[in-house]
């Protein structure tokens, strides 16, 4: 399976909301449209004219098979949204390559920290976090998620 990285345009917001939300209910999370998932309504003013990015990843027909973007907070900080994965991706390095290319677009942009929340049930997404160098923080926003990380750019031993 041949998977084709790119830019996401609102055009695909459907296609993404779909994957999003599918992944979350298969792990029992509850998608929120009015809420922490409002983001995906309109992807390119809320991700791309804010300074930040939000990439698909699709097949050769053109599925969305994955998402991740990348949320400015402020001058300093964006944070890593929506990193889902469909089952067929999973386990195959796309997750790793992924987090490699965000942190690494992190910085030609600009920012110094790396700040994201997931869910204790994404024990998988949780473990490569972790093994990048992303520290535990108490500072969250979402209800849905129960932890949130952050990893300091600026820190050349990043893992990459």
């Amino acid at each position: 399976m041949q998977i084709n990285v790119r830019t996401a345009t609102n055009s695909d917001a459907e296609s993404v909301k779909i994957l999003v939300y599918g992944v979350l209910r298969e792990y029992g999370l509850e998608p929120d449209p009015n809420g922490t998932d409002i983001d995906l309504s309109d992807i390119e003013t809320n991700y791309i004219k804010r300074g930040g990015l939000f990439e698909v990843l699709a097949d050769e027909t053109g599925k969305i098979l994955g998402t991740v973007g990348l949320y400015p907070v402020n001058a300093e900080t964006v944070e890593l949204r929506k990193m889902y994965f469909d089952q067929n991706l999973r386990g195959r390095g796309y997750g790793r390559q992924t987090l490699e290319r965000m942190i690494e677009r992190a910085r030609e942009l600009g920012f110094k920290k790396i700040y994201l929340e997931t869910n204790s049930v994404l024990k998988e997404a949780i473990g490569l976090y972790k093994k990048f160098g992303f520290e535990p923080t108490e500072e969250k926003h979402s209800s849905r998620c129960d932890q949130a990380f952050i990893i300091d750019l600026k820190n050349e031993s990043t893992a990459l």
